[in-house]
C-alpha cells in the first residue's frame, strides 16, 4: 500500500486524536483509517499508536514518526505548489533545439531578442543533433524543437511561427559565363551548389511547381551560408535562405533567377509536448517568437 496514504492517515489520527475523528477529516471511514495505520505499523516495524475503546494515544516512536512524517507530507505539499507556481510563470530553463541551418539564420535573433525580454527564463539553444523522429527532443530533455516540415504526429503539437522565403539566384560572373536559366529544367546543364538536407528543389508555386532532383552538384553543404559564400564567388546556382542572403542580393552580388516562377517559401513549425496545458515559460515563449517575425518581415528582392 502506498507509504504517503498511510501517512496521512497516521498523521491525521495524530492531530485528532481518533480515528472515527480522522475519518471524518478524512472523508474516509475509521475501520479504513484504522487499517492504514496498522499497514504502516507493520511496515515500520513498531507499534505507533495505543489504542484503547475510547482513544487513541502516540506512542514514543509513534509521536517520532508522526513528527517526521507530517514534516515530510509538509514538504511535498510545499514542492507541489512550487512546481504549479512554476508552471503557471514565464521563468525557468527553457531548452531549444533546431537543425544547425535554422539556428545560424534569424531564429537566432529572435531567440536572444525573447533572452533580453524576458531575463527570468534561462534559455538552452542547441543547433543539430536531431533526430528524424520528432518527438526525440522530448527524450532528450528539450521542450521545443523547430521544423520546416509539415508533421502528423500525436505525441507532440505543433504551432507555426512564420515562412522562411528562398530565393533561386547566382552571381553576375557565373551567369556571364554559363548563362542564366530560362527554364527550371536548364538546371541540368549548370553548376548547382545544393545543401545536403535538400537535394530536391521545387521551381513554382501551387499546381505549376515542379520538383527537380539536382545532380550536376559543384559544392555541397551543410551550411546554407557557405553555400551563399560559394554563390557569390561565382560557384554556381544557390536555393538560400532569403534573409541571410538579402544584402548580397541588394548589392547584386547575387542575382534572382526565374523571379517569374519563384520559390515556394518554407513553414517554419515549433513542436513541443502533447497536453492541452501547456507551461506558461513555452506559451510565452512562441507567442513571441510568432510577434518577432511578424514584425520583423524580409523586405521585397526586385530581380
Amino acid at each position: 500500500m502506498d507509504r504517503l496514504l498511510l501517512m496521512h492517515s497516521f498523521v491525521t489520527v495524530a492531530q485528532v486524536g481518533s480515528f472515527s475523528g480522522a475519518a471524518k477529516k478524512l472523508g474516509s471511514s475509521g475501520s479504513l483509517v484504522s487499517r492504514h495505520v496498522a499497514e504502516l505499523e507493520r511496515q515500520v516495524g513498531v507499534r505507533l499508536v495505543n489504542r484503547t475503546a475510547r482513544s487513541v494515544s502516540l506512542t514514543e516512536p509513534g509521536r517520532r514518526y508522526a513528527e517526521f512524517a507530517a514534516r515530510i507530507l509538509d514538504e511535498i505539499e510545499a514542492e507541489d505548489a512550487g512546481i504549479a507556481q512554476l508552471h503557471d510563470r514565464a521563468e525557468g530553463t527553457l531548452s531549444v533545439i533546431c537543425p544547425k541551418w535554422i539556428g545560424s539564420l534569424d531564429l537566432g535573433d529572435a531567440i536572444a531578442a525573447f533572452s533580453a525580454a524576458h531575463p527570468k527564463i534561462q534559455i538552452r539553444f542547441e543547433l543539430g543533433g536531431m533526430s528524424d523522429r520528432t518527438y526525440d527532443f522530448l527524450d532528450s530533455g528539450f521542450d521545443i524543437a523547430f521544423h520546416t516540415r509539415d508533421l502528423r504526429d500525436s505525441s507532440v503539437r505543433l504551432k507555426k511561427i512564420s515562412s522562411l522565403p528562398f530565393v533561386l539566384c547566382a552571381s553576375e560572373e557565373y551567369i556571364k559565363q554559363h548563362g542564366s536559366l530560362s527554364h527550371p529544367n536548364d538546371l541540368a546543364a549548370h553548376d548547382c551548389l545544393v545543401h545536403l538536407n535538400d537535394p530536391v528543389w521545387r521551381i513554382g508555386h501551387g499546381h505549376a511547381s515542379t520538383l527537380h532532383k539536382i545532380r550536376n552538384i559543384a559544392f555541397s553543404s551543410n551550411s546554407y551560408i557557405a553555400l551563399q559564400k560559394a554563390a557569390v564567388h561565382g560557384r554556381g546556382i544557390a536555393l538560400l535562405p532569403q534573409r541571410p542572403a538579402y544584402d548580397d542580393l541588394v548589392s547584386g552580388a547575387l542575382q534572382v533567377l526565374l523571379p517569374e516562377l519563384a520559390v515556394p517559401d518554407r513553414p517554419l513549425y515549433a513542436i513541443y509536448g502533447p497536453g492541452r496545458d501547456t507551461p506558461r515559460k513555452v506559451s510565452v515563449f512562441l507567442d513571441f517568437l510568432a510577434g518577432w517575425f511578424a514584425r520583423n518581415p524580409i523586405p521585397g528582392i526586385r530581380p
